[in-house]
């Protein structure tokens, strides 16, 4: 166990450990310094190994690799086109599929024994988010044109009334861009952290119930809810991937939607 820097208990991982045993090395101290870039880089290697190993011997009869992949992606093909239609979704699904996978991975990596879910750090998540933020108007400023791009964050007005009101809802438009991706980051930071130290919490629970016999090991009291943070972390990031998929279709053209 250990207590995170924000004060919040937390299982200890495999950097944590070094850190305490070997603190007086320069690279365990950088490495624990940088720990959630440290396992957020892990699930980017995991992640390309998985793919390379999926893609290396592409075969008509997949093995069970290849078809384990291939399925997560006409999942994902098949969720984000429901949002945006098959035109937009055969383009933006790359995107926004990683961005589900990445995510779904870094949430459940802290239930594996020596690693951490770097998404119960608030900088990583609120950098997913200005990572979406930034595509987001992109996409805007690629689909829109320019004028088209100011005319959506003034509400496209119509009319008189419409134009006199653009002082108005500008400054409200552009404030909403800049909300959106602050509430996927602390959605996302929260519901992780929480997780994170509900298992913490138990797991300290079932390592005092056996601490009068001097085991090494505790009661496990923790698995309920490391099922349950499987699931939650599946819906953390589908959630940040559909409000994702739906800020996207927030930017295209209306007669395209």
């Amino acid at each position: 166990m250990e207590e995170a820097h924000n004060s919040t208990p937390e299982v200890a991982n495999i950097v944590t450990l070094l850190n305490k045993y070997m603190g007086e090395v320069d690279v365990i101290r950088f490495f624990h310094h940088y720990e959630n870039i440290v396992f957020s880089g892990v699930v980017i290697i995991i992640l390309a190994i998985i793919a390379r190993q999926a893609t290396k011997n592409k075969s008509f009869f997949p093995d069970k690799m290849q078809n384990f992949v291939e399925f997560c992606v006409e999942s994902l093909y098949e969720f984000v086109t429901g949002i945006l239609g098959h035109h937009y979704g055969r383009e933006y699904t790359p995107f926004l599929g990683t961005l589900f996978m990445y995510i779904f991975v870094m949430n459940i990596s802290g239930l594996i024994p020596g690693l951490k879910a770097p998404t119960s750090s608030l900088n990583t998540t609120v950098g997913l988010a200005i990572c979406v933020f930034l595509f987001v108007q992109y996409t805007g400023l690629r689909r829109l044109g320019i004028l088209g791009y100011l005319s959506h964050l003034a509400g496209n007005p119509k009319g008189v009334m419409g134009i006199c009101f653009i002082p108005l809802m500008l400054p409200l438009h552009v404030l909403e861009e800049f909300i959106k991706p602050l509430s996927l980051s602390l959605r996302l930071f929260g519901n992780i952290l929480g997780e994170d130290a509900l298992i913490a919490a138990f797991v300290t629970l079932g390592i005092a119930a056996l601490s009068f016999m001097g085991s090494p090991v505790g009661l496990p009291f923790q698995t309920p809810f490391m099922l349950l943070a499987i699931i939650t972390g599946t819906i953390q990031a589908l959630v940040f991937t559909m409000l994702s998929t739906i800020y996207i279709m927030s930017m295209l053209p209306h007669e395209e939607h």
